[in-house]
């Protein structure tokens, strides 16, 4: 599986997520040269070498009508105009030559920062005009980071908690607190902490970006690595300001399940059994029972059952609808798994379904014990003659 791990411990913004991913290409200079062809209104890209705590990285230039923009930050006093959704959908859906599937990243892009600011500033998002943003140059980030998605195109993008930095920042407003309101709702429902970095290190646009494209948000997972970018930013600080992205292979993977069980000394084995079979059909990833000793003096089992997050809430309801407990302990596990595949091999009586498991440096194969309960039956065989 291709893994794209992009470590937001210094933030991120537009112009250091392009610089980052642009330096996972064997070819950067042959990327500016595309984007530069797009033709987005008065924008060239320039890449120059930037080193940060001793760090070699790349920075990305975006010059608009030959000036750099600061980025992000406008006080509304540039001879430019600011923009609303209407414009940039003009600009992105009618003059940029870009795969529909790059075109449409870029407009979820614009749209989640223009439903955070419509949110903050209680304005339709139709009359929502991008202060904080200059207009072409986070068309630009938008449109970079969206083409090198597309030409990296990993399985998934795993992307650390964010950093946001604290403090305050002035704006076409005023003053705010950091994180931006704006950027702050961008970043709902992802892991985000203040650090100890006074300035603002993640914008709008690189909140936005990192909300759209990420997959996940974690620490970096077991993977090896091909290739590492890093994108500078800007300003100097205490830490290296640049954001990490790292592309590599993951054989094998993590991910969080739900453990439920409970105690029961009154059920019979059949009704245990019903219980079991409905709970499987309700979506459980396993189901098992443990025999146990209980008060009174009683056997009793303990009936677990283990499930996706999204499933908690109708595996709860099943496990007391079918079983007669009173109440239901809950757990949360990551889990370690290994990638699993199905393919098609031929014995000697037919076909039979091997599935796959590899992943941390293993690999298995086994037959389908169904289907080689099927053809043991039907020519009157052990299991082990039925796979040869």
């Amino acid at each position: 599986m291709k893994s794209l791990y992009i470590d937001c411990g210094m933030g991120a913004a537009g112009d250091m997520l392009t610089a980052a991913l642009l330096e996972l290409l064997p070819d950067k200079e042959s990327f500016v040269s595309r984007f530069n062809a797009l033709g987005i209104p008065g924008v060239r890209m320039e890449i120059s070498k930037s080193v940060k705590c001793g760090i070699t990285g790349t920075h990305v230039s975006i010059l608009v009508d030959g000036e750099e923009e600061g980025h992000e930050h406008h006080h509304g006093d540039h001879h430019h105009h600011h923009h609303g959704m209407h414009d940039i959908e003009h600009v992105v859906m009618e003059h940029l030559q870009l795969p529909d599937s790059v075109r449409n990243d870029i407009m979820a892009v614009f749209t989640l920062i223009a439903e955070a600011e419509s949110l903050v500033h209680g304005v339709p998002v139709p009359e929502i005009h991008f202060h904080e943003v200059g207009t072409m140059d986070a068309v630009a980030d938008v449109t970079a980071v969206s083409m090198l998605m597309a030409e990296l195109s990993p399985d998934e993008v795993i992307v650390s908690p964010v950093c946001t930095g604290f403090g305050h920042v002035k704006c076409a407003h005023g003053i705010l607190p950091v994180p931006a309101p704006a950027t702050l709702n961008i970043l709902s429902g992802i892991p985000i902490y203040s650090g100890n970095i006074e300035g603002e290190l993640c914008t709008p646009t690189g909140a936005a970006l990192l909300k759209h494209f990420a997959t996940a948000f974690s620490g970096m997972p077991v993977m090896n690595v091909s290739a590492t970018g890093y994108g500078m930013g800007t300003k100097d600080f205490p830490a290296a300001n640049c954001v990490r992205a790292v592309i590599g292979e993951r054989a094998g993977s993590s991910d969080t399940v739900i453990g439920l069980s409970c105690n029961i000394d009154d059920m019979t084995g059949e009704e245990i059994g019903f219980a079991i079979d409905r709970l499987f059909e309700t979506g459980a990833k396993d189901v098992y029972t443990v025999p146990i000793g209980m008060k009174k003096s009683r056997p009793g089992i303990m009936l677990s059952v283990i499930c996706s997050e999204d499933r908690l809430e109708e595996m709860v309801h099943a496990i007391f609808r079918y079983t007669t407990t009173i109440g239901i302990r809950k757990s949360v596990y990551d889990r370690y798994v290994l990638d699993r595949a199905i393919r098609t091999g031929d014995t000697s009586h037919g076909p039979v379904r091997i599935k796959i498991s590899e992943g941390y440096g293993v690999r298995r194969e086994k037959m389908e014990y169904d289907d080689l309960s099927d053809i043991a039956i039907a020519h009157g065989l052990t299991l082990d003659e039925a796979g040869k």
